[in-house]
């Protein structure tokens, strides 16, 4: 059984289908590559480009990635609003941390290249007419150059510039 997912590049959009099954999270941790069957991509410029057969991308340039119907997420989780600038791409949305998680006293940190957030919006920085709202997606910590939020998350993303303090509305998905 194949998966349909999004993988958003500094490029563009790369759309297509993973002939191998298994959780979208933990293959990007596992990959060095994708390789996307029926791909379409859709550059940031230009028209949409339909690819027959298959097309790789690798998993250093992946920025966010998406695969419809996981919306889940830890199951006890306080959700923060955040907005985050990676790339070409605003992300507006929501990240989990653990029940009296603490910023400055926390011992334990996130392990792995990509976070999730749930109840986004993802738009092109340049284009703010390219809009999707997504229930979840996975967030490339090291693409991230920029993080607004109520908390202290440096170190959920090295080498971005925090904001700390400011109040994030959180995205308010219309169901359909």
């Amino acid at each position: 059984m194949s998966t349909r997912i999004d993988l958003y590049t500094n490029g563009g959009l790369a759309s297509g289908e993973l002939a191998r099954p298994g959780p979208l999270a933990e293959r990007l941790e596992r990959a060095s590559d994708f390789e996307l069957d029926s791909a379409t991509w859709i550059p940031l410029e230009g028209p949409a480009v339909h690819a027959r057969g298959r097309v790789t991308i690798a998993v250093d340039d992946v920025l966010l990635a998406h695969e419809p119907g996981d919306d889940g997420g830890p199951v006890h989780a306080m959700w923060h609003p955040v907005l985050i600038d990676a790339g070409p791409y605003r992300v507006q949305g929501e990240l989990p941390t653990l029940p009296g998680f603490d910023p400055g006293r926390a011992l334990t940190r996130p392990s792995g290249t990509f976070l999730r957030l749930r109840d986004v919006r993802i738009e092109a920085r340049d284009r703010p007419d390219l809009t999707v709202e997504r229930g979840s997606l996975l967030v490339s910590r090291y693409g991230v150059e920029r993080v607004q939020a109520g908390l202290m998350l440096g170190f959920f993303f090295p080498g971005a510039e925090i904001e700390e303090g400011k109040d994030v509305q959180p995205v308010s998905l219309v169901a359909g």
